[in-house]
C-alpha cells in the first residue's frame, strides 16, 4: 500500500476517534464562545460550562451535545487525508534519507505546512458546524425555547449559499489559517518531542500505547493553548449574520470583544476546549499510530 494511502487510512481512523470522543466538549465550547454579551444587569445565557451542559440537555436532550457532528463526520476522511498525507509528504521531503527520523523542528515545519493545506477544508466545514452548534446559544438570553433556524448541515450550506454565495462558506478563512498553521506546528512538534523524550532518543518505534496516549493528549493541549483566542475570533466571525454583521472583520471582532468583555472574552469556552483536547487527541494519535503500524 502506498505511503499516502496508509496516511489516508490511518488519519481517517484517527479523525473518527477524535470526533466521537471530543464533539460534546466542542459543542459546549462553541455555545460559550458565541453567546451574546449580556445587557447591563442581566446574567449571561450560560454561567459556565456545566450550566451550558445542563441547559443543552434540558432543551435538546443528549443529541444536542452532538449537534453539528454530521458536517465534520461526513468530511473526516477528506480532512485527515489532507492533514496526514501533506504532513507525510513534507516528512519525505525533509528526510536526509528514506526512513530517517526527523528532528522536532522539522516536525514543526511539517505541522505548519499541513495546517495551511487543511485550512481550506476546515473553514467551510467548521462554519457549518459552528452555525449549527451556536443557534440555540444565539437565542434570546434566558429563553427556555431553542430557536431552530437550520435543520442540519446541508440546510446550513443552502442558507449560506443563498445569502452569501460560495464565498460565504469561506467566511473566517483568515482566523482559520491563523489557528491551523501555528496550532498544528505546535501540536506535531510537541508530539514528536514527547515521543523522543519517552523513547530516550529519535527512534520512537518501540513506544507503548500508554506513552502514545500521553504524548497525543498533551500535544492536543498544546494546540489549543497556543491558539485559543484565534479560535474564539473564528467562531464569532463564522456565526455572525451575513446581512447585518456585528463584526466587519476579524480585527474588528477582536477590538469589540476586548472592549466589551476584556481579555477574558477571548478565552470563553477555554475550559471545555482543554478538557476536550486531551482525551480527543489522545484517541486520535493512538488510533492513527496503531492503524499506521498495522498497515506496515
Amino acid at each position: 500500500m502506498a505511503e499516502v494511502a496508509k496516511d489516508l487510512t490511518a488519519g481517517t481512523v484517527g479523525g473518527a476517534a477524535q470526533l466521537i470522543v471530543g464533539h460534546p466538549f466542542d459543542t459546549i465550547k462553541v455555545k460559550l464562545q458565541s453567546q451574546p454579551a449580556p445587557l447591563p444587569g442581566q446574567p449571561p445565557k450560560y454561567s459556565g460550562a456545566i450550566d451550558a451542559v445542563k441547559q443543552t440537555l434540558a432543551a435538546e436532550g443528549p443529541r444536542g451535545l452532538y449537534k453539528g457532528m454530521g458536517a465534520p463526520l461526513a468530511t473526516v476522511a477528506a480532512f485527515n487525508a489532507v492533514l496526514f498525507s501533506v504532513r507525510g509528504q513534507m516528512e519525505t521531503l525533509l528526510r536526509s534519507e528514506p526512513g530517517a527520523p526527523l528532528t522536532v523542528s522539522q516536525q514543526v515545519i511539517c505541522g505548519a505546512g499541513a495546517g495551511v493545506a487543511v485550512s481550506f477544508l476546515a473553514c467551510p466545514t467548521e462554519l457549518i458546524k459552528c452555525r449549527l452548534q451556536a443557534q440555540s446559544a444565539l437565542a434570546a438570553a434566558g429563553s427556555a425555547t431553542v430557536t431552530v433556524k437550520y435543520g442540519g448541515p446541508m440546510d446550513v450550506a443552502r442558507h449560506v449559499l443563498s445569502e452569501a454565495g460560495l464565498k460565504g462558506l469561506f467566511k473566517g478563512l483568515v482566523p482559520t489559517l491563523s489557528r491551523e498553521v501555528p496550532g498544528n506546528a505546535a501540536m506535531f512538534g510537541v508530539y514528536e518531542a514527547l515521543k523522543q523524550y519517552f523513547a530516550g532518543g529519535k527512534d520512537t518505534s518501540g513506544l507503548g500505547r500508554g506513552s502514545l496516549i500521553v504524548a497525543g493528549g498533551l500535544a492536543g493541549a498544546a494546540f489549543w493553548f497556543s491558539v485559543y483566542p484565534t479560535d474564539v475570533l473564528k467562531s464569532v466571525v463564522q456565526v455572525d449574520d451575513f446581512k447585518n454583521p456585528k463584526f466587519s472583520s476579524t480585527m474588528d471582532a477582536f477590538r469589540k470583544i476586548r472592549a466589551a468583555e476584556g481579555v477574558k472574552g477571548l478565552y470563553k469556552g477555554f475550559g471545555p476546549a482543554m478538557a476536550r483536547s486531551i482525551p480527543a487527541n489522545a484517541a486520535c494519535f493512538l488510533a492513527y499510530e496503531v492503524t499506521r503500524s498495522s498497515l506496515g
